[in-house]
């Protein structure tokens, strides 16, 4: 703000739920927003039935890594009753040789089943705090749900990834390296560039954002707080567009699961607060014991 007032800030780090919040409401004036990949999960929904991703039409409102399909449609139509008779007829096989903690396993389409909206990228996989906790209460209860947190995150720490690492961070570090070299000229459904295109070059196009929640643009979800819409995108800035209601029950999850810790983490942060800290770890499922948080 003081050096660039003009540029963007384009969040990609996690955490983006609670770093979207923290800087949107104490930067107002920022040009901020944040971007989390898991909305594409509906693409993978699309390719299991056989759909052209160019011809849905979709709205995957929430707050990071808790956002649900509220709206699916393929040519116009309704295409949910396309995914009820996947899940009636294919689902039992394609478990059958999907990874644990798939994003269209067990476990999510019980969610759908309970909620009656579909939840999308890491709602539910371990890579979201492996949501709702009550599929993960004891080994048993996560083999019966083909769940497998510890085994999903392990590949970030295979030494496979460590090399890409540092063979990407030595790339970063030469200006005579070319980065096509490791990674090839291809789209790659990521959303940063077509968006720095749309501010730039005043192509006005509609992506999925994270920022503060001005305009009630998810109802129920505390206006200072962040949540994850579309939005439209152009020379202009960044516009969020009102989502469709998320189910009530949805809602209340949110609220005791998503903004209840954050809010606690955020000031943790900003007082440096051991006690708030603890009280954080202390609000977990998982937590036995003020000794073992």
């Amino acid at each position: 703000l003081d050096v660039c007032p003009d540029a963007w800030y384009i969040k990609l780090a996690n955490p983006v739920l609670a770093g979207t919040m923290y800087i949107g409401r104490k930067y107002a004036k920022l040009k901020f927003i944040g971007l989390c990949h898991g909305f594409g999960g509906v693409f993978h929904i699309a390719e299991l039935l056989g759909l052209n991703r160019d011809r849905l039409e979709y709205q995957i409102p929430g707050v990071n890594h808790f956002i649900w399909l509220t709206r699916f449609r393929y040519e116009g139509r309704d295409a949910y009753p396309l995914l009820d008779e996947w899940i009636e007829k294919e689902a039992p096989k394609y478990w059958q040789q999907c990874e644990p903690s798939d994003d269209i396993g067990p476990k999510a389409v019980d969610l759908y089943k309970r909620f009656g909206v579909f939840p999308i990228g890491d709602t539910c996989t371990p890579g979201g705090g492996s949501w709702p906790w009550w599929y993960h209460v004891d080994d048993e209860t996560e083999r019966r749900w083909k769940e497998d947190p510890k085994g999903w995150w392990r590949w970030i720490f295979e030494p496979s990834r460590e090399d890409r690492f540092m063979e990407t961070l030595k790339v970063a570090e030469d200006p005579s390296a070319k980065v096509t070299n490791i990674f090839p000229a291809e789209r790659s459904g990521e959303s940063m560039i077509p968006i720095i295109e749309s501010i730039a070059c005043d192509m006005p196009r509609t992506f999925q954002v994270n920022i503060i929640n001005g305009g009630d643009l998810v109802p129920g979800v505390p206006k200072d707080f962040e949540v994850e819409v579309p939005a439209r995108v152009s020379k202009k800035g960044v516009f969020g567009i009102r989502a469709d209601p998320l189910p009530k029950p949805l809602i209340q999850h949110i609220l005791r699961d998503r903004v209840a810790p954050v809010e606690i983490e955020v000031e943790a942060y900003e007082t440096g607060s051991g006690e708030r800290l603890l009280e954080l770890i202390m609000m977990d499922p998982w937590t036995r014991s003020e000794g073992q948080a």
